[in-house]
């Protein structure tokens, strides 16, 4: 799947106004201010960032679970290399939560460095970032990326059906899964009311039977029928579920499904060709950030190509993912364990959301409880 006409459906690039002038340590390598750099060059090149992120010699990252999209192997891996202590706040929090927190703590030592965001939280605080170009900035499709690099997308993740191949049979379609084989097999992971992961399982859903993003009656729908005929399990899933054989069907993201493989060889995890149903994340530097030339080299990292291969690792698709690829430099062995992505590419808008969810909060209680 190629990432440049992946997030040629999402948001459009743009640059909010000028935050205002931060207040921040001076960077070493000739009196740089980290702060305001925009790209390594200001700091004289890579060596000099290097120099100015180790004296600085911190990094506080916030919202990165170790198992979401291979970030636990990201944060060692940047640890490793250059000798950096990395403090990762709140591992299970939100986007929202991010910003709320960066907004707590501004000026002071423990606030956030960088964002790992969602992109409606993302558009609606752009003020709050710093324009920043990594060293692989043409590999980045434009629109993937705001122009001055004040946001850029980081991976993307496929909503996707993982199951137990020794437990059911191979799904060929979404409907197959309203087959008696599944009875009492089939849990969504989480409350679509609540939570990402489950409602965007019902997106999914609804595409599939000839819905759309915005227009999710039909998945309602499908999941009212999944429970008629005894196959819904009204049960969260999680990696304990899956491996004691409880939840042998989960709709869930890829990232959060392939991995599970690694545990029980017989997981398997499909992307139905009809409902190609993805998302971008957004990275982005905190314009307040107490660690500023950190903060940019952790941006420099994940773009480059020992970043992009961790998180293909994870099962999610990198947005320098073609380039690398012409160049010859994507981790083999992690490109073939993806799962299969054919078909057209939905990438919901936020309307698209904002409609799905309305109709989710005045229908899903009586349709499927």
């Amino acid at each position: 799947m190629s990432v440049a006409a992946l997030a040629a459906l999402g948001v459009a690039a743009c640059s909010p106004p000028p935050a205002s002038t931060p207040t921040t340590t001076t960077a070493a390598g000739g009196g740089v201010n980290a702060a305001k750099a925009t790209s390594a060059a200001d700091f004289g090149g890579m060596d000099g960032l290097i120099a100015a992120a180790k004296k600085e010699g911190a990094l506080n990252v916030i919202a990165l679970p170790p198992d979401w999209a291979n970030y636990g192997e990201i944060i060692k891996g940047f640890e490793a290399k250059y000798g950096i202590k990395i403090t990762s706040d709140q591992p299970d929090g939100s986007s929202a939560d991010e910003i709320s927190t960066a907004q707590r703590l501004k000026g002071q030592s423990k606030a956030p460095d960088v964002f790992d965001l969602g992109a409606s939280v993302a558009m609606a605080n752009l003020a709050m970032f710093a324009p920043y170009q990594v060293a692989t900035w043409k590999d980045i499709p434009d629109n993937a990326k705001d122009p001055k690099g004040v946001w850029v997308y980081d991976y993307a993740g496929y909503m996707s059906v993982g199951y137990d191949s020794a437990k059911v049979p191979a799904p060929t379609s979404l409907a197959d899964l309203l087959k008696p084989e599944y009875k009492g097999k089939v849990a969504l992971n989480g409350d679509p009311t609540k939570a990402g992961a489950a409602f965007a399982g019902v997106q999914m859903a609804s595409i599939a039977q000839g819905g759309s993003a915005a227009d999710i009656a039909k998945g309602v729908d499908f999941f009212k029928q999944l429970k008629a005929a005894g196959n819904f399990l009204p049960l969260d899933p999680n990696e304990a579920s899956v491996l004691s054989g409880q939840t042998p069907v989960v709709f869930d993201w890829a990232y959060n499904n392939a991995p599970l493989t690694k545990k029980l060889p017989t997981w398997k995890t499909w992307i139905p060709d009809n409902a190609v149903l993805a998302g971008y994340y957004i990275q982005a530097i905190n314009a307040d950030a107490p660690h500023p030339a950190a903060a940019r080299l952790w941006q420099e990292y994940l773009y480059s190509d020992e970043g992009q291969n961790i998180w293909l690792k994870g099962a999610a698709f990198p947005v320098r993912y073609d380039a690398m690829k012409a160049a010859g430099k994507i981790d083999a062995a992690a490109q073939a364990a993806l799962p299969a992505v054919n078909g057209k590419v939905v990438i919901p808008t936020s309307a698209d959301n904002d409609a799905a969810k309305a109709y989710l909060a005045a229908n899903w209680t009586a349709a499927v409880g």
